[in-house]
């Protein structure tokens, strides 16, 4: 069993840090785990987020409040960490948010150095930060918003730069949804997968780190993707080494949160639509866990 997105940002770069992702790996019986950095982390991804800084101030000030280290300090880490022997297998690489003008650079440097894998995401949509604050979603146009976010993902897969695919709906964050269908979308998402050979996360971050009721894809989005074989890998989206892991269990054994297996049945039951789904996490919200 394996957790496919783990940072390692709120600890010093040294092997005593990474063996505390260890030792939590291991009582959570995994036997392989992806540790990553934020490409926000790194200066030399900076020019990437001047739109991002520009577009606010509290997102100037989040920026500047967590970016500050060279790629070279973590890669000399991952060098470092490779002479050493754990007992369980450690992938490395990064998580690069996406933005199409700056695809050159993003190369540049993913391919600089031997990461292990490069994940791919999208945290921002023409500079809005949709996953910070539900109060930011004011006035906001929600159904524009979500198909400008399914294109910039679609052209994320298109790239070719990436390996993986993170947390892929984690625009439901706070609750807002379309009334639109998005199938179309998820199809084509699954078909670039595929095409690209790329994984897709199935991600517990959001109950995690959001205290989101629905673990992992919305409904449609998995029955597309497991009916198109997208490859998926599960993945806990920790923060801290406790973390490492968690949900995975859920997540990985039924491949569906038990929330959502009762939903499914729900569904083919009653015939309820995705309107209908909407409305069952709502009732089930919880106030947000944010861990940015």
């Amino acid at each position: 069993m394996k957790d496919v997105h783990i940072h390692i940002e709120r600890g010093p770069y040294t092997k005593e840090w990474i063996d505390t992702f260890v030792k939590q790996a291991v009582e959570m019986g995994l036997d392989e785990i992806y540790l990553l950095e934020h490409s926000h982390r790194f200066q030399e991804f900076s020019p990437m987020y001047a739109g991002i800084r520009s577009y606010s101030e509290y997102q100037n000030s989040w920026y500047e409040k967590r970016t500050g280290c060279t790629i070279k300090q973590y890669t000399d880490l991952i060098a470092e960490m490779r002479q050493y022997t754990f007992p369980i297998q450690i992938k490395w690489g990064l998580e690069v948010c996406y933005f199409p003008d700056y695809e050159n650079l993003i190369s540049d440097f993913i391919t600089s150095f031997p990461f292990d894998f490069a994940t791919g995401s999208i945290h921002w949509v023409n500079g809005f930060d949709f996953d910070h604050r539900a109060e930011f979603w004011k006035d906001i146009n929600v159904e524009l918003l979500y198909n400008q976010y399914y294109d910039s993902m679609l052209a994320l897969v298109n790239s070719g730069l990436f390996t993986g695919l993170a947390h892929p709906d984690s625009i439901k964050c706070f609750h807002f949804f379309p009334a639109g269908d998005l199938t179309p979308k998820y199809r084509l998402l699954a078909d670039a997968l595929n095409r690209h050979h790329m994984y897709a996360e199935q991600s517990g971050g959001l109950a995690l780190n959001y205290g989101f009721p629905e673990m992992g894809m919305n409904l449609s989005m998995l029955d597309i993707f497991k009916r198109e074989n997208v490859q998926i890998q599960f993945a806990s989206d920790a923060h801290r080494p406790e973390d490492v892991g968690k949900n995975i269990s859920d997540i990985s054994t039924n491949n569906l949160h038990p929330l959502c297996t009762a939903c499914i049945n729900n569904r083919v039951k009653n015939r309820n639509t995705d309107s209908d789904h909407r409305q069952i996490l709502l009732s089930l919200r919880q106030p947000a866990l944010i861990n940015h």
